[in-house]
């Protein structure tokens, strides 16, 4: 392209830009007042103009991103407005793609020389690259939720997140691109330091483009240490702005272990940074691992990966955990979703309707048809269906929800089905369970299809899903879904989630042991070794509280299962399982306590709930009791002490918002009678002063809280027991 014809389409694009955003307000940045975790920010997600329109600028009180718009649009400033940290040092295009083998930027400014800092005064004299995608114009509409969540099941949050959504268009007069358009989104949610960047590519030319890659985030960062030598691997990753998108599989049930997208890498222009060779990992980069892969065909348009950007304000473990279940509270509320279920081991129709009978009388709410009970979804004919339905309609006349089981990954099929090991050319065991079918084989398109079809037709409620899509590629070139190695893992992913907004957005509730939660699934499992529960009962209910403890961190109390072994599973003898019931009542109700007491629903599975009336008066006592305190149950979690048999253990949850601000549970492992003084950090609670704190339903005692917000809490508890505290 010529320069005066570069130019003239510069001017165009400029007015068009500028014209709107002298209609934005201008931006005064207002001192953030209050701890976001305490107590709400008043302030509103919005976009305004800066610098005499020279800039967007995206804030919500909390968080603040400005963009430069000419004469390309690049971020130049990303602050966390309660701490003033800035996370640019040095401009980065907003992304990248790679299309028909050719790499491409999007947007982005050129001339900084000294990229470990960046300065104001610089930006008038950056330059725009003309190959480059150029900024056209943008708009700002209310944020929409990437889920059209429906629900039917109790939730402690019932309202979708709002914001505000700023979409930035870009442009190429390439020949080769001409048609293209790139538009940069990002979602600022109100209320939390949060954002969440994405960006589509709509073809509007008459031939189609192969998409081999998208960067959807580029972002220089201040590095997280300085060190003379070491390799990325061996250095810190910024850890004041944590990193979520939803492109996350391998059921490690962490997220961390779970991210396929969020790569740290080294900044060769960076020349004065602190390591020897360069290798400070510094710049964030958001993409799929195995590349994109796919064709996109005129008319089309393709999403990206959704990245979300939390930004931190310290380095404590409690209060950065605090802030990721925040964000799993306001982004995607349907993880604060948490029924009472219980996992029956059999679809004879008369133990299902009398289970259904059993969770009417007792409280439960949810039926969970589980493995090993016989269900098939994938039987859709009339016959099952109706079967099925039959027992929906019945449960639904007794106000509980039923549902069921399904296993995708990690079972064989046929060669022509399973997934292709690229390195054989076979379908061996390069999957990642060993065997496992591909989800956009013949196969796996009708399963998916067939599972629609029952869970439409029946009205079941919830599916608990067993090895959702892990991430398996697959070489086949014979498979419908796919056209080979280089789209396999982008489209049977896609097709996964896919699935799993398309129940959501049906009321459906779903458990899977894998991290989909951005994309509508409700419940991972905790964390737990399967074959532990067939230890004895006294080992399950320490290993449990431990794995309550560990899975709590990151997780909210709902967004995690455990497991309680009715019958005999995984090995074991009579030690280890609680039928008959009435004989090991007292294991039955601490089990029940220790997962209701931290707001975490358990697999209770084995045919019935209880065997006589003090079993069935024993479960309703723990269901009621933990329906008084549903909300403060399932709030937040502070761990005061980890579970290790030698001494007490216990936890508090936390909530500013409500009537109880506390519960407490502490247990006593030991065989003896404890007194203990236990501290209890009550700056979450939003308490200042006084704290009323009462042992079970007792007279409460008024404690003064010291400057740390802390008091101190003097305890007694009998041999192998347990209590709880109500903070007010």
């Amino acid at each position: 392209m010529s320069k005066s014809r570069w130019l003239g389409t510069f001017l165009l694009i400029s007015q068009l830009a500028f014209g709107q955003i002298q209609s934005l307000p201008i931006y005064k940045p207002v001192a953030v007042q209050t701890d976001w975790l305490i107590a709400p920010i008043t302030q509103k997600a919005a976009v305004y103009q800066a610098n005499y329109a020279k800039d967007l600028v995206l804030s919500n009180g909390l968080l603040v991103r400005r963009f430069r718009i000419s004469p390309n649009l690049a971020t130049v400033d990303y602050q966390n407005r309660t701490t003033n940290e800035q996370f640019v040092r040095s401009i980065r295009p907003e992304a990248r793609l790679v299309l028909n083998g050719k790499t491409h930027q999007v947007g982005g400014l050129y001339g900084q020389k000294e990229h470990a800092y960046l300065r104001e005064e610089w930006l008038d004299n950056f330059t725009a690259n003309t190959a480059d995608f150029q900024f056209k114009t943008f708009s700002v509409a209310p944020l929409k939720p990437a889920v059209d969540w429906q629900r039917r099941t109790w939730a402690s949050n019932l309202t979708l997140p709002t914001g505000q959504e700023l979409s930035l268009l870009f442009i190429s007069d390439s020949p080769e691109l001409k048609g293209i358009e790139v538009t940069v989104h990002y979602a600022l949610y109100d209320g939390i330091p949060t954002l969440c960047k994405w960006l589509t590519i709509q073809n509007k030319r008459s031939d189609g483009v192969h998409i081999d890659q998208v960067v959807n985030e580029v972002l220089a960062t201040p590095e997280e240490e300085s060190a003379v030598v070491g390799s990325p691997d061996q250095m810190k990753k910024p850890q004041r702005i944590y990193v979520e998108n939803n492109f996350a599989f391998n059921n490690a049930m962490r997220y961390e272990l779970s991210d396929q997208a969020t790569h740290w890498k080294t900044d060769s222009l960076y020349t004065s940074q602190v390591n020897y060779n360069y290798e400070t990992p510094c710049v964030l980069e958001v993409y799929p691992g195995r590349g994109v892969g796919i064709d996109l065909e005129a008319g089309q348009t393709y999403t990206s990966i959704r990245t979300h950007e939390l930004l931190l304000d310290s380095y404590d473990r409690e209060r950065n955990g605090l802030a990721r279940r925040r964000f799993y509270r306001t982004v995607a509320p349907w993880t604060t979703q948490n029924p009472i279920f219980m996992h029956l081991v059999s679809t004879d129709p008369a133990t299902v309707r009398s289970v259904i009978d059993q969770c009417a009388d007792t409280g439960y709410e949810m039926v969970i048809l589980s493995f090993g009970s016989g269900l098939n979804m994938e039987d859709t004919t009339q016959a099952n269906i109706q079967k099925f339905k039959s027992l929906v309609d019945y449960a639904h006349s007794k106000g509980i929800l039923l549902g069921g089981y399904s296993l995708f990954s990690s079972r064989r099929i046929d060669d022509a089905t399973d997934v292709i090991d690229p390195k054989t050319g076979l379908p061996d065991t390069g999957a990642f369970f060993g065997h496992a079918p591909c989800l956009a084989s013949r196969w796996g398109i009708n399963y998916l299809n067939g599972l629609k079809k029952f869970i439409t037709e029946t009205g079941f409620d919830i599916l608990e899903h067993d090895g959702p899509y892990p991430g398996d590629v697959c070489a086949s070139t014979s498979h419908p879904g796919h056209k080979g190695l280089h789209d396999s893992q982008w489209v049977q992913m896609e097709m996964q989630k896919g699935f799993y907004r398309f129940l959501n957005q049906k009321g459906v509730y779903i458990n899977a042991p894998d991290w989909y939660f951005m994309d509508g699934t409700n419940k991972i499992a905790l964390g737990y070794r399967e074959v532990n529960f067939s230890l004895s009962r006294e080992q399950q209910k320490l290993l449990n509280r431990q794995n309550i403890f560990d899975g709590t961190w990151e997780k909210t109390p709902a967004m995690g299962w455990g497991f309680v072994p009715l019958t005999k599973y995984q090995g074991g003898g009579p030690e280890a399982v609680l039928e008959p019931l009435h004989e090991h009542l007292s294991d039955y109700t601490q089990l029940m306590m220790q997962y209701y007491g931290a707001g975490v629903q358990a697999c209770y599975r084995g045919p019935r709930l209880y065997d006589t009336d003090a079993t069935k008066q024993a479960v309703k006592q723990v269901i009621d009791w933990y329906k008084k305190y549903r909300m403060i149950l399932n709030a937040d979690i502070i761990h005061l002490r980890r579970p290790d048999g030698r001494d007490w253990d216990g936890i508090m949850h936390v909530d500013p918002t409500q009537k109880e601000k506390g519960l407490l549970m502490l247990y006593n492992p030991l065989k003896m009678k404890i007194t203990r003084t236990v501290k209890l950090p009550l700056y979450y609670t939003g308490l200042r002063d006084k704290a009323m704190i009462r042992q079970g339903d007792g007279k409460p005692r008024m404690y003064a809280l010291n400057r740390q917000y802390d008091v101190e809490l003097t305890v007694e508890l009998e041999p192998e027991s347990y209590g709880w505290w109500v903070i007010e």
